[in-house]
Parts: C-alpha cells; structure tokens; sequence
C-alpha cells in the first residue's frame, strides 16, 4: 500500500495523508544544514510519495524555507494541502514572536510571494504573544480568510484554553504541537480539546528530534548552531538515560518487524484519528522509511509497550530550557524524569 492510498484524515476542511512533511530541518536550527538543491530534492521525492501536506513557516531559515518550497512544488501546489505559520519570524538576525495584527497581514503578504501562491491552505499563529490577546491575533486571521488569502486557521504550541478562546472567535483547524512517545504534553488537555471541537492536532517533532531514528544525534558531533545543544534532554546522564530507553525501544521495533523510527510514528497515528504527525528529514531514504510508518502493521500489545517505556515519567530532562519554555504557552508537567 502506498501512501496515496493509505487512509486519510482530516486537517480542518481538508482530506490528506496520514503522515506529512514537515519542512523546518531542510532550512533551519539543526545543522548542518542542506544545500537548497538537497532540500528540493525531498521535497520532490515526497510529492513523488504522495506526500500531499507539507508544512513550513517565516520563522524557518528567515524566509529561506517558504522561498524553497515556493520554487520547488511548482504546478504541483494546486494537488497539495500547504501551511505555513506567521507570528513567529527573523528580524536582524534573531527571532521575534509577534501576534500583532499587523504583522500577521505583513507576514501573511510576505509568505504569499515567497511560496509563489495565491492562497495558503492552512495558517498558524507559530506562538501566543504574551502581549497580545489571542482573540486579536485570530481576528486578524479570521480577515484573512475573508480576504481569501488563506483558508484555514490553525495555532501552534498552545494550551486547551487558549485553543478554547481562540474557537470562540474563528473555527479552529488544526493546533501543531509538539506530541511524541516523549513529550506527551498534549495529554494534559490540549488533545482532549481537539478531539472535543474536531480539531485535527499535528505532531511535530514525532522522532524526537532524531533519537527515535536509526542515528540518534550526539551533541558532540553537532555544530554549536544546532538547536539541540540547548536542550536538556540531549546532555550528560540526561541523555544517557534516554538512549537506554531508546535501545529498548529499537529491541522492540526489531522484534515487531519495523524500525524505530516506524514504530514511533505507528504508536502516534494510533493515538486517534485527529493526530497527523509531520516528521522531517534531509535524506530520501528516510523520508520512505518514515511514510512506510502509515502501512506497517504492529500490534496493540507493542505499542502499548512502546508507551510504557518511553513517557512523561520515564523521559529525563525538561522539553527546552527555561528561557525557551517560557516562550510557549502549552501546558508542561512539572517536571521530567
């Protein structure tokens, strides 16, 4: 079974794949980065796949990532489900998180030209600005659906309450969070909430920024630039606990029949029917192994073993570092491992 012809789901008003491609690594924060033509040459073999979602922002590569996938999908934008984020973005060489109306219209303008499109499909609000109700953030989204620039609205790392009053104002599609065998913060309300007002919740970061893969990454091998040097989950006896449970959870995919990296994404796509993980790579090979995860067959008996190995209570190390965490406003347990 291919992935064309896997069972769909649905991402608000759209019908696409059960596994789609997240785009953020061929442009942004994990290093070394690809080379713009590497990066195409995913992007191809995923809409050769039948990858039909793929999901970037203004955020990733300050623009690079949208100017990559705009020159890249070419005719075939019209058979795809595309998002991007604003809220989010590079200004003078650092990162900004910015909910303002205003730069919502700017940015939304922006995306258009850089993706070569008339419309983008699914639009979320990357981060709550603190300092700006969610209720004007959405509104200015809700005019843009009016305006017929975008089509769908969607919120990225989000509590249940906010997604709660952001409904009120304009239907909420999709919430992008980041849910996997370890970060389960999504269960502590935010997946209740989607399910309950049929909100699809898109998994980002669904192998655990590369531990649930073949390769697990080691710092020490990565440019100072990566984003992973700076959380605790990856150091020391931290990370060395970690990837004692991950050896288990290889031993498990092993016995099961498919790989790690399969088996993560197996365990999520059986979580329900609203969560659509978005797993990104730089390598082709990788790529068909991660949608291969939508027709692998694995018990109920291993997937609950897989969740019992690796959880909330079993991971080490908090999700970011606390200047980064203060910056979200998902609901975090108190503390890891």
């Amino acid at each position: 079974m291919a992935l064309a012809d896997a069972p769909r789901r649905r991402l608000g008003p759209f019908e696409v794949a059960p596994i789609g491609l997240g785009c953020m690594n061929l442009s942004h924060v994990y290093h070394p980065i690809p080379s713009p033509e590497q990066g195409a040459a995913v992007i191809e073999a995923a809409l050769d796949a039948g990858v039909d979602h793929f999901d970037t922002a203004a955020l990733y590569g300050f623009g690079a990532n949208e100017d990559l996938l705009g020159a890249t999908l070419g005719s075939r934008r019209a058979v795809i489900t595309l998002a991007s984020k604003c809220g989010m973005y590079g200004r003078d060489g650092k990162r900004v998180i910015d909910g303002a109306p205003e730069s919502i219209r700017r940015l939304c303008d922006e995306a258009l030209t850089r993706l070569r499109t008339d419309v983008i499909d699914l639009y979320y609000l990357h981060r709550l600005d603190p300092k700006v109700p969610i209720e004007e953030s959405v509104g200015a989204l809700a005019e843009l659906v009016s305006a017929g620039k975008i089509r769908a609205i969607g919120l990225s790392e989000v509590s249940a309450a906010t997604v709660r009053r952001a409904h009120e104002v304009h239907p909420i599609a999709a919430v992008q969070n980041e849910y996997s065998l370890w970060t389960r913060n999504p269960e502590l309300g935010t997946l209740d909430v989607c399910r309950e007002l049929g909100i699809t919740l898109v998994s980002f970061s669904p192998l655990a920024r590369g531990v649930l893969t073949a390769t697990p990454p080691v710092l020490a091998d990565l440019p100072k630039a990566d984003l992973r040097h700076t959380m605790p989950r990856f150091h020391g006896e931290a990370y060395a606990a970690n990837l004692a449970i991950r050896a288990q959870l290889a031993d498990l995919a092993d016995a099961a029949g498919c790989t790690l990296a399969q088996l993560a994404l197996a365990w999520l796509l059986a979580q329900d029917q609203c969560v659509i993980p978005i797993p990104g790579t730089r390598s082709v090979e990788h790529l068909h192994e991660n949608l291969a995860a939508a027709e692998v067959e694995v018990s109920d008996a291993t997937l609950a073993r897989a969740g019992k190995l690796l959880n909330d209570r079993t991971v080490v190390g908090n999700r970011y570092a606390p200047a980064a965490a203060g910056d979200i406003d998902t609901e975090a347990f108190l503390e890891a491992g």
